[in-house]
């Protein structure tokens, strides 16, 4: 885990709600990424973690939706 000071941070001038969406975005791939998952797989997560918006489409909330009830016990 990496710890980047504020200063270093780009703003995207997001509300506060957009921020609480992120986060629990943000939550959820991190409970579900390990590095004993397929690449695809990472590769995907690392790239919902990488888009700058505070939602995902329709599919990519059916697809992290599936690897949380195939990945987390």
């Amino acid at each position: 885990m990496y710890t980047v000071g504020l200063q270093h941070l780009k703003s995207y001038n997001y509300l506060p709600v957009e921020c609480q969406q992120m986060q629990v975005i943000c939550d959820r791939i991190n409970r579900v990424y390990s590095s004993g998952l397929e690449e695809s797989v990472q590769k995907f997560l690392e790239m919902l973690g990488k888009l700058n918006r505070a939602y995902l489409t329709d599919l990519e909330e059916k697809v992290l939706s599936l690897l949380e009830l195939e990945i987390i016990p």
